[in-house]
């Protein structure tokens, strides 16, 4: 998936969207007889330090190792944060890995005890591909049930674009996928031979337009923290802050955690949620299926009288 040309590709991409006077370009400012968008290859160059046929060599991939000081270079003019930075770096030399060492991830039993004690947080354990590798009991009413699905459906990404409930679940859909779709093309660019990964790309390219759209943007987003607004259909909406925690030892995975400002409506209702789940999972072992957010509706409740 990535490579040379997907290199090409990504500086294409910063060239199109930096501007002139946003490149100290300041000639430019105002002008209107530029016949590209953004900025031109030989100003690229100029800026970057380089000549112009070395860079355009880059943009068509046939040049085969630009140098460190030459990536950094690009990267000061395309004005780069650190996780367009990185893939920039993985896109230029992409590291050949077999599928047999990129297709099968395990989370350390510790780990999974870990999450199940925190009964009062969502947490849950991402891996590569966006593949949801543990999850408590708390992340799993909030969200979905995800050990309800097929071993190849748990992935985050696949939810968000593919489970309608899932365009319900955040007040802001279009922001969350977006970044999400932001946090693939990070692994894409980092193990451009995963079978797995470049399966998903194509399923979630045939059957969402909005992730199609999003994909072909190129746009790199690395999730740390921040906050999402969330919506349940059994306690309402929920304001959750969010922290990514790289898992020193267990190479990409991160664990994710959910919590909510304490005495505030969302924190209540994140408690709610958190009591029926608790029931519902001390049940489980008489059969009683782990509460969803369909199981939890309300409106899916008939009166039995």
């Amino acid at each position: 998936m990535a490579g040379r040309t997907d290199l090409g590709v990504f500086l294409r991409k910063c060239r199109a969207d930096m501007t002139p006077e946003a490149a100290g370009l300041l000639d430019h400012a105002g002008h209107t007889g530029r016949r590209v968008r953004g900025l031109r290859r030989e100003e690229v160059a100029l800026l970057a330090g380089v000549s112009v046929d070395y860079y355009t060599r880059l943009e068509q991939g046939r040049h085969t190792s630009p140098s460190e000081a030459v990536l950094d270079a690009l990267g000061r003019v395309f004005q780069l944060d650190a996780a367009a930075r990185a893939h920039l770096v993985d896109l230029a030399r992409p590291a050949r890995r077999s599928s047999a060492q990129v297709t099968t991830q395990r989370v350390r039993p510790a780990l999974q005890q870990m999450i199940a004690s925190m009964v009062d947080h969502p947490a849950f354990i991402v891996g590569r591909r966006t593949d949801v590798l543990a999850s408590n009991t708390l992340a799993r009413a909030l969200l979905t049930d995800w050990t309800r699905l097929p071993p190849r459906h748990r992935n985050y990404t696949r939810w968000v674009f593919l489970d309608p409930a899932a365009r319900d679940a955040f007040v802001n859909w279009s922001t969350v996928a977006a970044e999400v779709v932001g946090t693939l093309r990070l692994y894409a660019g980092r193990f451009p031979d995963d079978p797995w990964l470049n399966e998903l790309v194509g399923e979630l390219t045939i059957k969402s337009p909005e992730f199609r759209t999003w994909w072909n943007g190129h746009r790199v987003h690395e999730r740390t923290h921040g906050t999402k607004h969330m919506r349940h259909p059994a306690v309402g909406e929920i304001t959750i802050r969010y922290e990514g925690l790289a898992l020193p030892g267990d190479p990409d995975q991160t664990l994710f955690i959910y919590t909510t400002d304490p005495g505030s409506p969302s924190h209540d209702n994140l408690r709610l949620l958190a009591s029926w789940a608790a029931d519902h999972d001390s049940r489980a072992t008489t059969g009683t299926a782990m509460p969803t957010r369909a199981s939890l509706d309300p409106s899916s409740v008939t009166d039995a009288g």
